[in-house]
């Protein structure tokens, strides 16, 4: 599978669990159908810029540390790019496709856009939901959206 996918499933499953070590990465993504070795498994962390944070429960885990001002690296915008099928409106929704299993990477990078006024994203397997207080500002993420896929 293409290097965008396999970081795009390490985005997902760093957000969804509490993965410690690079052996528990590998197994979680074996579990998901990616052939990985240790070394592919490293490298991949140090592209997304992973760093290991003390969570609630005491262990370490991987996690991406940012805040309101992080610049999204290039990496995430490919990763966007590759995974979206469409982008459209819904009144005061907008609603992203992407490809099967993509939807929570997507939801992630969205979130990280702070998009003005977005008051939720919500996904699936294959589709994001972005909840605005109008639909001009529906309309205003949506190309906003669409210029990052051009």
């Amino acid at each position: 599978m293409a290097r965008s996918t396999r970081q795009s499933k390490i985005l997902e499953l760093i957000s969804i669990k509490e993965i410690e070590t690079q052996d528990e990465l590998a197994k979680e993504l074996k579990n998901a159908n990616f052939e990985i070795t240790q070394a592919t498994i490293s490298r991949d962390i140090k592209e997304l810029g992973l760093t290991k944070i003390l969570s609630s429960s005491g262990k370490y885990k991987y996690a991406i540390l940012g805040n309101e001002q992080q610049q999204i690296s290039n990496r995430y915008i490919t990763i966007f790019k590759e995974s979206v099928i469409s982008v459209k409106n819904a009144l005061n929704l907008a609603v992203i496709k992407t490809i099967k299993g993509m939807g929570g990477s997507v939801a992630s990078f969205v979130d990280k856009l702070n998009l003005i006024e977005l008051m939720g994203t919500t996904y699936g397997d294959d589709t994001v939901l972005l909840v605005f207080p109008s639909t001009a500002l529906s309309s205003e993420a949506v190309a906003t959206l669409s210029n990052i896929l051009s």
